[in-house]
């Protein structure tokens, strides 16, 4: 049983990997062709049936939209929304999923009004596809982390080091530009933050410098959050009332040692005391901000995979019968994608894993994933019905 106040078609949400960014070495990525889901979309749409799945994560790529500046290209979006309806699934849309078009990057000075423009021309070709519908929007896809990666990281565009800080504030200038935009040009748009959830943690027998290192770092991963909000920053124009639907990224590898490359592991027979399970971390994330949440994407690859849906059953059936507003998680990557720098090594992390040897490649449903997937799914709707009976004593129980 849903919260009857969600905006979303179902709970669980399956994310197809749209990311058209340049890679490492520079080479432009588009993994919705590469995948197949572009050529494969209503074979896609049609098999989501069997897990109820009515709700997905697309992106309208923003490289391949804007050739040309202010000049827009939506006739593959409008594919896209056609296929949407004849399955009757809810497409929520990433503006920018990592790319920008080549001529931008977040330290370009029009990137912020760029970005803007393009939003306000998405609500006019959206509204003009889909008069009625709600429309749920994530202007720019993991802020912290794209930040990272090509801020400090030369992992993409625009290929810093140090630079972090600079890349975070040019892409929320945007991101909240943009996100303006979108309001005032239809006031009933409804905004899906997504940010990845993180633990870092100092060494065991930590100094205290250690201890407070350890405690900023973690502390920043709300940085993109808290801007948004106007909480920091505020000569950015956030607002409390951008801070709407809140999601959080959460894969096997975020929890690990500052400044190390040491992942806590998730499974180990012996827990490392340092480690968090997922429902704290979201109840933590919830206080913070006090908004309906979403684990907005989620995955592990290879065998695990089963261990991974098990465990984000349990831990997600306690959040709900917590009474928390946690309103749906997303299969992220639904359909296996490939490594953005080495595009011939496949992650095997999706529900379907990819068959290579057609093209486009065909879908080979990964069983074990999706047996775990439907004990996930019972989990979590009993959970929800044991809230609903006895909401108090389930708040005090399910997140020790």
């Amino acid at each position: 049983m849903l919260n009857q106040t969600t905006p979303f078609s179902s709970f669980w949400w399956g994310g197809f990997e749209c990311t058209d960014q340049l890679n490492a070495f520079g080479h432009r990525v588009d993994f919705l062709p590469l995948t197949g889901h572009l050529q494969l979309i209503d074979e896609d749409y049609a098999a989501l049936d069997q897990f109820q799945i009515r709700t997905v994560r697309e992106g309208i790529r923003w490289a391949h939209i804007e050739k040309t500046p202010y000049h827009y290209d939506w006739s593959t979006v409008k594919t896209m929304l056609a296929a949407g309806r004849r399955h009757g699934i809810q497409q929520v849309w990433d503006l920018c999923h990592f790319g920008f078009p080549d001529d931008l990057t977040p330290l370009h000075p029009m990137f912020a009004r760029r970005f803007a423009a393009l939003c306000r021309a998405f609500v006019d070709f959206y509204r003009s596809e889909r008069p009625d519908n709600v429309l749920i929007v994530t202007p720019i896809n993991e802020v912290s982390f794209i930040s990272w990666l090509g801020g400090d990281a030369n992992g993409t565009a625009p290929y810093c080091h140090g630079q972090g800080w600079r890349v975070k504030y040019g892409l929320m200038r945007a991101y909240i530009e943009g996100a303006h935009a979108l309001r005032e040009a239809d006031p009933t748009i409804r905004f899906l933050s997504t940010e990845p959830l993180v633990n870092i943690v100092p060494p065991l027998r930590a100094t205290e410098r250690e201890r407070r290192e350890a405690k900023e770092a973690n502390r920043n991963q709300f940085q993109a959050t808290d801007i948004l909000s106007g909480r920091l920053c505020p000569e950015l124009g956030g607002h409390e009332s951008l801070l709407d639907i809140v999601g959080f990224n959460y894969y096997y590898d975020n929890q690990w040692q500052n400044h190390t490359t040491n992942k806590l592991g998730w499974a180990d027979n012996i827990p490392d005391p340092r480690w968090r399970p997922l429902r704290a971390l979201l109840h933590d994330a919830h206080k913070r901000y006090q908004r309906p949440f979403v684990l907005t994407e989620t995955s592990h690859p290879g065998v695990d995979r089963p261990l991974w849906w098990d465990m984000i059953g349990q831990e997600c059936a306690a959040v709900r019968q917590a009474g928390l507003p946690l309103q749906g998680v997303c299969l992220y990557p639904i359909v296996d994608r490939p490594d953005w720098d080495h595009t011939h090594q496949w992650h095997q992390a999706g529900l379907w894993d990819a068959d290579l040897s057609v093209s486009p490649p065909a879908r080979v449903l990964h069983e074990p994933s999706a047996e775990a997937l439907r004990r996930a799914q019972a989990l979590v709707q009993e959970a929800s019905k044991l809230k609903t009976k006895n909401p108090a004593r389930s708040r005090s129980l399910s997140l020790l």
